[in-house]
């Protein structure tokens, strides 16, 4: 979690707050302390270091911790609906995350009252969970029929973590297009249908394996992947498929391989290269099998191989780190 402001101890100024009890304002507007200096040059300096301070890991402890990160990083068109800690308020019916919404707005209160959550946005502070629960704050108050804007959180403004029922169930639908941006798509015409046709093109064809947690099948024009987030410690999970391919065991079958890996989040993204041909469907069985067999491996402590070592040598160095 990141560290929050510093609460001041001595006041210079009868006006003079802590910094807790100051708002957050424009950078540029006096700031509410009553010092007469901008919001910047005063207490604005704490709250810009504390929105700033990188969060490695903001899904940490939410249900389906691989799955957010997979819908923030990886999926074009996705939702899963939300289940609150507290009651909704009167007149918003639901709670539903979305990859991507319209415009890319952060959130968007429909005309129904119901609430849309967007994942894939530019973040506003180190801490994407609180920038989220921020954002899904101000739209359940919001006015129906309007998109909530993006914003710089405050500092010791609530998380997801605080805000969601983290004994709810986190299971996302993959959509072959973005048709949920409506309640009635089937219905839209005109420059909104030209829209969101133009939208559902762009989307590159995505398929969440069932029998295995987090991997996400996609569809390229020369070949497919698999893309698989994985909640294991860095380093063992390396250790682990070092050994896997150096044992001639870290493929999903003939024309397959693993070809790197990605950090996302916090947490390690394997990537496989599959053949044009090779469906979702066909991809299940050995990667449920490859993930028994990366159980095994992950039990074995003991130093790796010279040849472990290489492979391992060559994954990290292929490795970027995407948040």
């Amino acid at each position: 979690m990141a560290k929050k402001r510093a609460t001041a101890t001595k006041s210079t100024s009868p006006r003079a707050a802590s910094d807790a009890a100051v708002p957050v304002v424009g950078a540029r507007e006096p700031c509410p302390c009553g010092s007469g200096r901008r919001y910047k040059a005063c207490h604005g300096r704490a709250a810009a270091h504390a929105v700033t301070e990188l969060v490695r890991r903001p899904f940490e402890g939410l249900p389906g911790e691989c799955d957010w990160v997979a819908l923030r990083e990886l999926v074009p068109a996705a939702t899963v609906p939300l289940t609150l800690r507290d009651p909704l308020p009167e007149g918003v019916p639901s709670v539903t995350l979305g990859t991507v919404l319209p415009m890319a707005w952060p959130g968007l209160r429909r005309d129904t009252g119901a609430v849309l959550l967007g994942l894939q946005n530019d973040a506003a502070s180190g801490d994407v969970s609180r920038d989220l629960a921020d954002t899904l704050t101000r739209a359940l108050t919001a006015e129906p029929g309007n998109p909530v804007e993006g914003r710089r959180p405050d500092p010791d403004g609530p998380r997801l973590q605080d805000l969601l029922d983290l004994t709810a169930p986190f299971v996302p639908e993959v959509h072959t297009g973005f048709a949920f941006w409506l309640e009635d798509a089937e219905a839209a015409t005109g420059e909104v249908a030209a829209s969101l046709e133009q939208a559902n093109q762009a989307a590159i064809p995505t398929v969440r394996l069932t029998g295995v947690d987090a991997a996400y099948w996609c569809e390229t024009p020369e070949k497919n992947h698999l893309r698989w987030v994985m909640p294991h410690p860095e380093e063992a999970l390396l250790d682990a498929l070092a050994r896997l391919h150096t044992a001639g065991a870290s493929s999903l079958g003939e024309g397959t391989r693993l070809v790197g890996s990605f950090r996302a989040h916090g947490l390690v993204v394997p990537v496989w290269d599959l053949p044009a041909g090779m469906t979702a469907d066909e991809v299940e069985k050995p990667a449920a099998a490859f993930g028994e067999r990366l159980t095994e491996t992950l039990a074995r402590t003991g130093p790796l191989t010279a040849d472990e070592r290489k492979a391992r040598s060559g994954f990290t160095n292929r490795q970027i780190t995407l948040s």
